[in-house]
């Protein structure tokens, strides 16, 4: 049954069509992602859709109701006491001081609640703990009809059977699930890589017949000497003919380069090149340190005496249930509270997906220069890191997606003095690729890091170090996530042979850091003897 259709649907932001659908349908049954960059479009195509948006070219037939979770919705929110008691927010849906994942769950739960037909929902796993989003996949697959965007392929995985991607304003379709639709776009970036291959190929055995028959063409018209007058005329016209052969052969050549169709070389990730030490690093081995940290709500205690080390150069993965005071505890590193102490060469950066970095009308270039340290050349390369290519740097700031803003304020934050950088779930509403260049672009940054995150795949990339806040508590574990949960298998099971492979994947990543040219090696050689006595108590 055809439930909703959109035919000849179009978008301008300006003068700017960004999106351009000649037919879309969605038939009962269909669970649909939608994916694309930041920018693409996505957003805007699932307000059109929902009829959120009114300002449009085209024709949306709608056969049914449609409930929506929306990215960034302040809206008062309704939603039915079961299905907020499943989410475990029937106490906050009054309250004011409620975390981004309650804030989020809220949401999902007044969108649940209506029983639409149709469920549409924009990034409805930002800021949900693990829990929260087994619970929304548990509540999303008895659904009979969505549309969703996501940035969590194992989310879509297990959801979805056909896919949406936007790409230059325009849909294109798939079958399957999200894993389906990265084998179908592997197999169409090697045909892209193999075709552009053959057109250098082509190309440059043109360039070089043309080139040698333009040289034989001029070795043709000089005479020999110490030749007869007649042998002179008979050679002059046997060369005449004879270079005609070769000029139009090279005239033919030409024209076959000029019809040669023009290939564009698929894009190639640059290499970042910045030099860190314009921030003028700490060389304090701990650079942020609590000591009996405590802090309530009123009456809720978020934090009880918590104690805790940030150490230079780690990536620290802050994790825990939505509501257990990762960002409160964010917050207050960044505040200076009076109990955690920052050595005074740390110089903090925080991204709290505010945008209060950002000046909305500036262009994206001027918005990153305004506090830069390093050369445009470094940002430029940055930017183009993330995504940004050729003149979209000259974008304002006002006509950024959500998506597209939290990059510029990543880059803002790249290229500024700091050297502690805090992040507030910094994969939320970012595509896929985005994600991966972040994840890249972190695991070569020089700094000390610091960020809350539930995507389990961007915890394991980055991490090298955890923080679990559980019931105002903290713990710390040398490690990424993949680790951690090896070693509560070990605890659970007394299995030595899982202990063993934790301290071989832990040489390993410090065999690889003794690698990488400014790294404290005296330190690192001692952590290496240490993690192999064990190893070797193990065998």
């Amino acid at each position: 049954m055809l439930i909703l259709e959109a035919r000849n649907l179009k978008k301008y932001y300006g003068d700017r069509l960004i999106l351009y659908v000649t037919n879309l349908k969605i038939e009962s049954g269909d669970k649909i992602g939608i994916i694309g960059r930041n920018g693409a479009g996505k957003s805007t195509l699932l307000n059109i859709l929902s009829g959120n948006e009114k300002e449009y070219e085209g024709t949306i037939y709608r056969n049914c109701s449609v409930s929506y979770i929306k990215q960034f919705s302040n809206e008062h929110i309704t939603a039915h006491g079961k299905v907020l008691k499943e989410f475990k927010v029937e106490k906050k849906i009054y309250k004011d001081n409620v975390s981004g994942g309650e804030h989020t769950k809220l949401n999902i739960a007044a969108a649940l609640s209506e029983g639409s037909k149709l469920l549409m929902a924009d990034e409805p796993t930002s800021n949900l703990d693990y829990d929260g989003t087994w619970l929304l996949q548990k509540k999303l697959s008895k659904v009979e009809t969505f549309v969703l965007i996501s940035h969590d392929s194992d989310f879509m995985d297990s959801l979805c059977n056909k896919i949406i991607e936007i790409e230059n304003g325009k849909i294109a379709f798939y079958e399957g699930n999200y894993s389906s639709y990265i084998k179908q776009k592997s197999r169409e970036k090697k045909s892209i890589q193999n075709e552009y291959d053959k057109y250098i190929d082509e190309k440059s055995r043109l360039q070089k017949a043309i080139s040698s028959m333009e040289n034989k063409s001029k070795s043709m018209k000089k005479t020999p000497k110490r030749m007869g007058n007649s042998e002179a005329r008979l050679h002059k016209r046997e060369s005449f003919e004879k270079r005609k052969k070769v000029e139009g052969a090279a005239k033919s050549m030409k024209t076959r380069l000029e019809r040669l169709e023009i290939k564009k070389k698929p894009d190639k990730i640059p290499e970042i090149k910045f030099d860190f030490s314009l921030t003028d690093p700490p060389k304090n081995k701990v650079v942020v340190s609590g000591n009996k940290v405590s802090f309530s709500y009123d009456s809720n205690t978020i934090l009880n005496n918590i104690d805790f080390k940030i150490y230079n150069g780690s990536k620290t993965a802050l994790v825990g249930n939505n509501g257990s005071g990762k960002t409160t505890l964010l917050n207050l590193i960044n505040s200076h509270f009076p109990s955690i102490y920052t050595v005074p060469k740390g110089v903090i950066g925080y991204f709290c997906q505010r945008f209060e970095n950002l000046n909305h009308n500036k262009t994206l270039i001027e918005n990153v220069m305004e506090d830069s340290i390093q050369s445009e050349s470094s940002v430029r390369t940055i930017l183009s890191r993330l995504l940004f290519f050729g003149d979209d740097v000259y974008k304002k700031v006002s006509v950024l997606s959500g998506g597209e803003r939290i990059k510029v304020s990543f880059a803002k934050l790249f290229v500024s003095k700091a050297n502690v950088l805090l992040l507030d779930e910094p994969t939320n509403y970012l595509d896929m690729q985005s994600i991966e260049a972040l994840q890249g672009i972190l695991r070569i940054y020089e700094g000390t890091v610091l960020f809350v995150s539930h995507d389990s795949r961007f915890i394991n990339s980055v991490a090298d170090r955890l923080m679990l806040l559980e019931e105002g508590e903290i713990k710390e574990f040398e490690g990424n996530l993949k680790e951690f949960k090896e070693q509560q298998k070990l605890k659970n099971h007394n299995n030595h042979s899982i202990e063993k492979s934790i301290l071989e994947m832990r040489l390993t990543k410090i065999i690889s850091k003794m690698s990488l040219p400014n790294c404290n090696r005296e330190e690192l050689e001692l952590e290496y003897k240490g993690v192999l006595e064990k190893l070797n108590k193990n065998k």
